[in-house]
């Protein structure tokens, strides 16, 4: 059954371009398709894509708490340009409240075990809240961010929300991205220019330095093979 699923997907957007493609899969899963941003260069992409078209994609956000001032600010000027709201997900107060009374603000520096902790409530936990009813998640996943996603395609199937999931700039370049954001005028957060390249929560994310790759960025005190917070993972 699942693997019909994802054939069938393949099928339909097979030879056809991103915008396409998305235009196809929101007809097809209407009201049961949605697309999470970071507000990242990639989500900001397909989100000019969906909102530009006017599909009928949901799309969302998880905010940890824990942004940066420049992300809540592509958040609402995107809002603006768009004329659009994006929906946001918060992690439940209480379980933050727990974990940082028993283990303080910082605890994630401590061990991964303690990180995963806190990436599950701010960001696994209301995903699965987020993805209630969903069919067909789209992501900005590329294969060049990270060894782990090389391995990854485009469509696959997540066991975890049992869904299909879909990156329409899976093989995407880092300079095609920017060049569509150049072209397009699309809003992006403006910590890129200082060399952030992937950007999360702000205790947890760095600018790269020379030489670095893509996610070196994220959780830079762990070993370079644990760089998930658990949303991507693939096995």
């Amino acid at each position: 059954m699942t693997n019909n699923k994802i054939k069938e997907v393949n099928e339909l957007i097979a030879g056809r371009s991103v915008e396409e493609s998305l235009r196809l899969l929101a007809e097809k899963y209407k009201g049961k398709i949605a697309f999470s941003t970071s507000f990242g260069w990639e989500d900001q992409v397909i989100t000019h894509l969906i909102f530009t078209s006017n599909l009928p994609v949901k799309v969302f956000t998880l905010d940890t708490g824990r942004m940066f001032n420049e992300t809540y600010m592509v958040w609402s000027r995107t809002n603006e340009i768009y004329n659009q709201k994006i929906e946001s997900y918060f992690p439940k107060p209480d379980a933050v409240q727990e974990m940082q009374n028993k283990k303080g603000p910082f605890s994630f520096y401590e061990s991964v075990e303690n990180r995963k902790e806190c990436c599950y409530i701010r960001k696994i936990e209301p995903l699965s809240r987020a993805l209630k009813g969903i069919d067909l998640w789209i992501t900005g996943i590329r294969a060049d961010q990270s060894t782990n996603r090389k391995d990854m395609t485009p469509i696959e199937w997540d066991a975890t929300h049992s869904l299909i999931k879909y990156h329409p700039l899976f093989t995407w370049t880092l300079d095609e991205v920017k060049k569509f954001i150049n072209k397009n005028n699309v809003p992006y957060n403006s910590l890129h220019d200082k060399g952030f390249l992937s950007i999360g929560c702000a205790p947890c994310t760095r600018a790269v330095r020379d030489g670095e790759d893509f996610r070196s960025g994220r959780w830079w005190w762990e070993d370079s093979s644990k760089k998930e917070c658990g949303l991507h993972e693939h096995k």
